[in-house]
């Protein structure tokens, strides 16, 4: 009887937890190239453990962090072109940010701020995605565009192993598969949907082995390696680009915090289980690997980490101080010519607004 477990894997990697690999394939990354992985990584880790404690003394609302997944967004997002589209869900903060999206915005969004579901006009990045999955199907719909408008442009939609369970994922993968459309599906296997355990998520033996019932190439790779997830990226970026159709991409990675400031994992995970991922950490290998070249020191990381946390410091600062908008503000957001009953809500609320102030 076939037993889809016994299918071989193979997971791409470059650089272990110990910071050593294939030298020859290390080689081929620049010393400027690693300094920047490097500099992005620990600038996201910093950000996010600002953004933990800020939601723990009430400065920011519910947060989703991704301390641990940092080398599967920042390897990911280093291989795509400025103009190449992003649909992230909402633990790509790290993507988001490297990509261009400017801290003080995303302070709006975690403060409540409709302005900070707005994406300044030169950002191709979609706003954050809560419904689970749903943003798979419009990273498919706007590769789609990009096929019909013979433009070159890449669409990446990014999700957890959570999200592979949900109907949209299915339905995103067959249509983008049957269109043959320039979409790259990258999941961060992070090993729970909340408190779901990927064991009760799927019986599959990889998430990556799904793209062969859709007809395409399906990867596993590394997700706590830099250097093997902008290469994975690279060649898929580069496969749609030349019109060869999607791709699936498993980044086997781990979330070391909570699923959100909402939760609480100590109920379902055990602290060994943590312990064995920590050893694993993405920000580890790479800084191990960097002061064996001597482009990195202990005086290095702490300027850099202080730079960070004075950064954060004043991106919260202006988000607070900037900080405007009524009510009114929910109408304007959704249509670009408002339709006459939503027009007619607007005029209704304005008027109550008015008379309140008044008294």
């Amino acid at each position: 009887m076939f037993d889809p477990k016994e299918l071989p894997v193979e997971m791409v990697q470059i650089l272990d937890e110990n910071g050593n690999g294939d030298e020859a394939k290390i080689a081929a990354f620049s010393d400027e190239w690693l300094l920047d992985a490097y500099r992005a990584m620990r600038r996201a880790r910093v950000v996010d453990e600002r953004l933990l404690r800020m939601q723990r003394q009430g400065r920011i609302g519910t947060y989703a962090p991704f301390s641990g997944q940092e080398a599967a967004q920042i390897g990911s997002v280093l291989a795509l072109q400025k103009d190449d589209w992003i649909f992230p869900s909402y633990r790509e903060v790290a993507v988001c940010l490297t990509h261009g999206m400017p801290l003080e915005q995303f302070f709006h969004y975690v403060r409540g701020r409709l302005s900070g579901k707005r994406m300044p006009e030169e950002l191709n990045i979609f706003p954050t995605q809560i419904i689970i999955a749903a943003q798979t199907l419009h990273a498919v719909g706007c590769a789609w565009a990009t096929k019909l408008k013979g433009e070159s442009h890449v669409s990446v939609a990014y999700f957890g192993d959570g999200a592979t369970s949900e109907g949209d994922f299915h339905e995103a993968m067959n249509f983008a598969a049957v269109y043959n459309v320039p979409v790259i599906f990258f999941c961060q296997n992070n090993q729970y949907a909340i408190s779901v355990p990927y064991a009760k998520q799927t019986a599959s033996r990889t998430i990556a082995q799904k793209a062969l019932a859709y007809g395409m190439k399906g990867v596993l790779v590394d997700g706590n390696d830099v250097l093997a997830v902008y290469e994975t990226m690279k060649q898929a970026v580069e496969a749609a680009r030349r019109g060869e159709g999607p791709m699936l991409i498993e980044a086997l990675t781990y979330r070391l915090g909570p699923h959100t400031t909402a939760d609480d994992p100590t109920k379902y995970r055990h602290p060994e289980e943590v312990e064995t991922w920590r050893r694993k950490d993405p920000l580890h290998r790479l800084r191990v690997l960097l002061e064996r070249r001597g482009l990195w020191t202990d005086a290095k990381e702490e300027e850099f980490v202080a730079k960070v946390n004075e950064e954060v410091t004043a991106a919260y600062e202006a988000a607070v101080a900037s900080e405007s908008g009524s009510i009114a503000d929910v109408f304007d957001y959704v249509y670009s010519e408002a339709p006459k009953l939503l027009a007619e809500q607007k005029e209704e609320v304005m008027r109550r607004k008015q008379a309140k102030e008044v008294k």
